[in-house]
């Protein structure tokens, strides 16, 4: 699938001072930790034959699609682009050998069809591990630790702090007070987004979820 982007022009983006500052004199990256709502997920993915996981995914990848700060990276020549779309890149975790394999599952508006080409990326390289190459550049960064429920989770992008993609996590999920209840974590670079995008991700998120009897 081509991955289409444009070039950013500083000048002419109204964010563009603010990210020339945080590339030129100050990187910082923001990870904030929010309990979700999960329960009508849970609800959603067993009423429809449908897996918690790829769901889950699919749900995070909307909501970062659907906002242009979560969309940004570099081209070959180190200029700024913006891409059209992202793509979630996710671990498939083997409990046989305790190994992983990386890859990418084209994000596709539609959940079911999303669902379903997950599960077929799956049983593909479901004997492969570590990274899958040739995977599409245009991708963001899902990981899941679902055997514990953390209070914060952080992760150390070690390149020379430019890495522009979000970086999503989430723990297992418990329940509590009558709901299931799951941490959610972002990573992102401030140069791209603040804590108001930040935290409209995590209520976008919960709304998302909440609303999901509505999918046909």
């Amino acid at each position: 699938m081509k991955q289409n982007y444009i070039r950013v022009d500083l000048s002419e983006w109204s964010r563009g001072n603010l990210f020339k500052n945080y590339i030129d004199d100050m990187r910082i990256v923001m990870s904030l930790t929010v309990d979700v709502d999960v329960t009508k997920l849970i609800e959603f993915t067993r009423n429809n034959g449908l897996k918690f996981y790829p769901t889950m995914i699919w749900i995070v990848s909307k909501i970062v699609n659907a906002h242009d700060e979560f969309k940004y990276s570099w081209d070959k020549e180190k200029n700024l682009i913006k891409w059209d779309f992202v793509s979630p890149s996710y671990v498939d975790f083997h409990k046989e050998d305790e190994n992983f394999t990386k890859l990418v599952t084209v994000f596709s508006d539609d959940l079911f069809e999303f669902h379903s080409r997950f599960m077929a990326d799956k049983e593909k390289n479901k004997l492969k591990r570590a990274f899958v190459e040739n995977q599409p550049l245009n991708s963001f960064d899902v990981t899941c630790i679902p055997w514990i429920k953390y209070k914060h989770f952080d992760v150390h992008v070690f390149d020379e702090g430019v890495f522009l993609a979000p970086v999503i996590t989430w723990g297992k999920y418990e329940m509590e007070q009558g709901k299931y209840i799951m941490p959610l974590t972002m990573n992102i670079h401030h140069a791209v987004a603040d804590g108001f995008h930040l935290s409209r991700f995590f209520i976008e998120v919960q709304e998302l979820i909440h609303t999901l009897n509505t999918i046909k």
